[in-house]
């Protein structure tokens, strides 16, 4: 009896079927073929709508390699972090409830042996094995954090009792993504850490500013009385890709007025101040801080310091439009000022920005301009609490 089994395949004109034999040269010709597929898909990216460069990976020793969860991952900022880790080697779990995350700023990652993705919001206790946890997870934008006030506390608290739990069982380290926002509207100018802040305990920001707050506060504590390992990251203003076009935030409003030559609208005289980095630039100071031996919160942002109304004639500028600028009542809470101190970061951890502004806004604004381009029109949202709009 022959080894041979016979397959059927197409006849020259397509309306019949001719047998040929399925020998063991043609089955060890699919499997090698199989195993150099499996072997790509393990090494690279694959190249999506949403992120179409291929982003390849190295493949470290067991020794070497963590298990890394980042919660909020598929957020703007997790998404980058994740890129990093997975380029480096590392096994990356995220967690993210979708409220602000898109499953579109991971999904050239979902094929990947090392990437997991697990819906789940962090105000409920999860079991997992990991050796870092980044714990990113809080909508950052204040209308949309100021949508749910009670939610955006929960997320905080609850959220970063739950991570600093787990950290505390399989003896992970924890970095908490902290914020400028903890020094409200600042009577010390530019701010460093030794600062304690100004911040309105009942105003529309509270939520946000004092649940950071509180958090950092918890923090210490499991590090104090339980011996947690922990990393705080205060975080300025940060743009790039990937941001959500309707977050309400400046750059990705401005870009997007710009773009569509609508009016960019400015909330007060446009005389507050704002230092913005790329987020290439947080990540790996991020990256630096979790891998540091500092365990005190450090600043993280880029120093350079514009007016909002300069930083709207930057960007309609560089998006060569047409738009003009509207002026409208000043937001309450709205901080009049805000720079980095970053001193502590350049010690303490070797870091600095390594990007300009106008570098970063270059790719941002080719970012925004496929997603204007994808969407035909989007509305930017105004300073006013909102859910986040658009799909995954």
């Amino acid at each position: 009896m022959s080894s041979a089994h016979p397959i059927k395949r197409p006849s020259s004109n397509g309306s019949e079927y001719s047998e040929c034999p399925f020998t063991p040269a043609t089955k060890r010709a699919r499997v090698e073929r199989l195993v150099a597929d499996q072997q790509l898909l393990a090494s690279q990216s694959i190249p999506t709508p949403h992120t179409p460069q291929v982003i390849q990976t190295v493949r470290l020793p067991d020794i070497q390699r963590k298990k890394i969860l980042i919660t909020g991952g598929a957020g703007f900022v997790g998404s980058h972090l994740v890129d990093r880790l997975m380029s480096e080697g590392h096994e990356v779990v995220v967690l993210d409830n979708f409220f602000t995350g898109r499953k579109a700023n991971v999904e050239h990652w979902l094929h990947h042996p090392n990437f997991s993705l697990v819906r789940h919001d962090v105000i409920q206790p999860i079991l997992l094995e990991v050796d870092q946890i980044y714990h990113l997870a809080c909508p950052a934008s204040p209308p949309h954090y100021q949508y749910n006030p009670v939610k955006t506390i929960k997320t905080s608290t609850m959220g970063t009792i739950n991570m600093l739990g787990l950290a505390k069982r399989v003896k992970a380290r924890i970095l908490l993504a902290s914020t400028s926002e903890i020094y409200g509207d600042p009577e010390v100018h530019p701010q460093p850490e030794s600062y304690w802040g100004n911040v309105n305990t009942i105003g529309p920001r509270a939520c946000y500013d004092e649940g950071k707050r509180v958090a950092e506060t918890m923090m210490c504590a499991y590090r104090d009385q339980n011996n947690v390992s922990i990393r705080i990251a205060r975080i300025f203003n940060t743009f790039g890709p990937r941001m959500h076009p309707n977050d309400g935030r400046v750059v990705s409003n401005f870009i997007i007025q710009s773009l569509q030559n609508k009016d960019i609208t400015i909330y007060g005289d446009g005389s507050n101040t704002r230092s913005f980095q790329y987020v290439d630039d947080l990540v790996n100071g991020l990256v630096k801080l979790m891998n540091g031996n500092y365990d005190q919160p450090v600043n993280i942002g880029n120093p350079d310091e514009y007016t909002i109304k300069d930083f709207a004639t930057k960007i309609r500028d560089m998006c060569g439009s047409k738009s003009e600028i509207k002026h409208f009542p000043k937001v309450a809470d709205d901080p009049t000022q805000r720079k980095a101190n970053i001193s502590t970061a350049k010690k303490e951890i070797d870091w600095e920005p390594t990007v300009t502004v106008d570098e970063g806004l270059k790719k941002t604004i080719e970012y925004f301009q496929g997603e204007v381009q994808a969407a035909g029109e989007i509305v930017p949202t105004g300073p006013d609490a909102a859910k986040p709009k658009g799909g995954s």
